[in-house]
């Protein structure tokens, strides 16, 4: 089934289309250092990546008319600094907002379905005129902005058109729902929206898949039977006591006589788990692994204190805030703390270990931290395949 990508950067997103069976016909990105990075693994013969054609440069000035032929998925992930907790919250005053481009490429392409993935700030009630704006631009992108309309005013008239009930032109059924990360098996906690659509005139009827995994099944397997402990084969004289916060939920767990034990869900997966045969990087014991060398200069303070070995990640982040900061750091049992390596953070984004991360570890790492995880990708695009096959 035929794709196309914008705003590709490091290619978690379109990894995971690509693993749920998809194949990207074109990827755009402007980023020079995510563009090194896809074509240094497509040189490396990396399978996923054959046969795209990678427009390195502004998505506002792509001609999709390069494209022939229908497009089963359009994918991608506007740059989330404008909504984004940790940036300036300008929204869409911010000239890095994209979401107009989007659907643009929506309108243009006339895909079967589209997968739109960013920060979950963007529901924040500050931005909610705004998401309702992207939501209808994307519902009906054949209705466009007029030159000089101001965008609340576009808005209006897309809620006209939106009332009125006509089922004319190009428009899609959509649906959206924030979502946890680790609530799929990545092994961090990565809350995003995702937004999806589907062509009206398909029919179609689609929702979210369930989560797999859940915080409930891991503290059983920690802390009522033992058994993650035990996985590990980690001693019961070091295995670290109940944390304060969760002995309530603790006790709790128990009296319901291990209720928490028969639930379909696995486990959330930890920081541990994903790491599992993985050399240490500061033993110097990293040879044969790509990105996988140590960055000195760790240091924690007030709202940076690493991950907790033993829980998912935090939110890896990318950019001046989070690089120097506790979301990209490892905190030991013993209070020690390190720079996760590029590697192990690409682990904890779902990425193959054979995939490179091309630049420095601050570029990497970047590149990471605005990446979707790939697992997390795979799983919605999954779902959506199952829809769009004939039957």
């Amino acid at each position: 089934m035929r794709s196309v990508e914008l705003f590709t950067g490091a290619g978690g997103l379109a990894l995971g289309i690509e693993k749920a069976g998809f194949h990207h016909d074109t990827v755009v990105e402007r980023d020079k250092d995510c563009c090194q990075t896809i074509r240094e693994n497509q040189r490396n013969g990396y399978p996923l990546l054959n046969g795209w054609r990678l427009y390195p440069g502004d998505v506002r000035k792509f001609n999709y008319s390069d494209i022939r032929g229908e497009v089963d998925l359009l994918a991608g992930g506007p740059p989330c600094q404008p909504f984004s907790i940790g940036g300036k919250h300008k929204g869409p005053l911010d000239r890095r907002d994209m979401f107009p481009q989007m659907a643009r490429a929506v309108r243009e392409l006339r895909p079967r379905a589209f997968i739109v993935e960013n920060v979950r700030g963007l529901l924040r009630e500050s931005f909610a005129r705004y998401f309702e704006y992207v939501t209808l631009q994307l519902k009906y992108p054949e209705l466009i902005s007029k030159p000089q309309e101001a965008w609340a005013d576009h808005l209006s008239r897309l809620e006209r058109h939106e009332t009125k009930g006509r089922e004319k032109g190009l428009h899609y059924n959509l649906i959206f729902r924030p979502l946890n990360a680790a609530d799929y098996g990545v092994p961090q906690k990565r809350a995003r929206v995702v937004i999806v659509g589907f062509r009206a005139d398909l029919g179609v009827e689609w929702s979210f898949p369930n989560p797999t995994h859940s915080q409930d099944a891991l503290l059983c397997d920690q802390w009522v039977t033992g058994e993650y402990w035990e996985r590990h084969r980690i001693a019961r004289k070091k295995r670290p006591t109940v944390p304060q916060r969760l002995r309530k939920k603790i006790e709790l767990l128990k009296s319901d006589g291990l209720l928490s034990l028969f639930e379909p869900r696995a486990a959330w997966r930890t920081v541990r788990d994903a790491l599992v045969g993985l050399p240490d990087p500061s033993a110097g014991d990293a040879a044969g692994w790509y990105n996988h060398e140590q960055n000195q200069g760790a240091r924690s303070y007030v709202g940076h204190t690493g991950s907790p070995l033993d829980e998912p990640a935090k939110t890896l982040k990318a950019g001046d805030h989070g690089v120097p900061g506790g979301e990209n750091m490892l905190l030991n049992p013993d209070g020690s703390i390190r720079y996760f390596t590029v590697r192990e953070s690409a682990r904890l984004q779902t990425f193959p270990d054979d995939y490179v991360l091309h630049g420095a570890w601050t570029e990497a790492m970047r590149q990471l931290g605005n990446a979707v995880p790939v697992l997390l990708a795979e799983t919605i695009a999954n779902g959506i395949k199952q829809r769009l096959i004939p039957n």
